[in-house]
């Protein structure tokens, strides 16, 4: 408790919605960055980004069980609050946001969000769902924190395609991407990076050194992408042993599979020691 009451002292830690709406009733150029809580180096180059271009910054830590498809996942997810609050408070965020489940989600007269069946592609083809409860989460928030901005992370890059199109499309609110933050070895910083093994990481940078090696030789030459996807696909799997669920490549521009004359990502979703890890190069 007076660990907490320290922090408080410094920054705003809110845990009711009639605490926010007192802390924020005010606010007008606030920037948003929502997390899930056992943050990394990503997520601190997110509130930076929101500090340099916001007057004031909130960070929630939920773990929105509506976005997994899996339970288990959901149970074991990494959290570490107290490590969390020490980030932000050394990166001097304003407010922190901590609602509980059945507080975020007792409205229940919001409507249904779905998506079509040209965005049911990459993740949203393998978890069933799962785009659609990140949707609904940030559409509460949104209602809920009115910000400026949102900002958002890179490596879940159809994750900000889907929520840019949707929250630019209902609200004034402008969502930003930021480029992925990687440790010396190139691995993608990730929450479930917390989960893997020494070993597993070796075998996550040796995955990422080759996919980003495969992304130059495709700007050479486009026309032969599939060719190149199909047999590095089967290579990695018989290398390190891994369950792909996909490895394609889309465009930038709506994320369909013609890359010609378009600039493109390598998307990846594939599963080490029972964990799932994505990833686009």
């Amino acid at each position: 408790m007076f660990y907490l009451l320290i922090l408080i002292l410094q920054m705003k830690l809110l845990k009711q919605i009639t605490d926010l709406n007192k802390a924020i009733n005010r606010e007008k150029g606030l920037g948003f960055v929502p997390t899930m809580g056992s943050l990394h180096k990503g997520h601190e180059a997110l509130i930076q980004a929101s500090k340099k271009k916001c007057k004031k910054t909130l960070v929630t830590i939920f773990v929105n069980p509506t976005q997994f498809n899996n339970k288990k996942d959901y149970k074991t997810y990494p959290r570490n609050l107290k490590k969390d609050l020490e980030i932000l408070k050394r990166l001097k965020v304003d407010y922190v946001y901590l609602p509980k489940v059945n507080e975020i989600f007792k409205n229940k007269k919001l409507p249904k969000i779905s998506l079509n069946r040209s965005q049911k592609i990459l993740c949203a083809k393998f978890r069933k769902r799962h785009f659609e409860g990140v949707l609904d989460v940030l559409n509460r928030f949104v209602k809920l924190i009115a910000p400026k901005s949102i900002f958002m992370g890179e490596k879940d890059y159809q994750q900000f395609f889907l929520v840019k199109k949707f929250i630019e499309k209902n609200y004034k609110t402008r969502v930003y991407v930021c480029k992925t933050i990687r440790d010396s070895d190139m691995i993608a910083l990730s929450s479930r990076n917390n989960l893997l093994k020494k070993t597993n990481l070796i075998t996550v940078r040796l995955v990422t050194n080759k996919l980003l090696n495969l992304k130059k030789t495709i700007k050479k030459d486009k026309l032969k992408s599939k060719k190149l996807i199909a047999l590095i696909k089967e290579s990695l799997m018989s290398e390190f042993n891994i369950k792909i669920e996909y490895l394609e490549c889309r465009n930038l521009v709506d994320l369909g599979a013609d890359i010609n004359n378009k600039s493109f990502k390598i998307f990846l979703a594939y599963y080490l020691n029972n964990i799932r890890l994505i990833d686009n190069f």
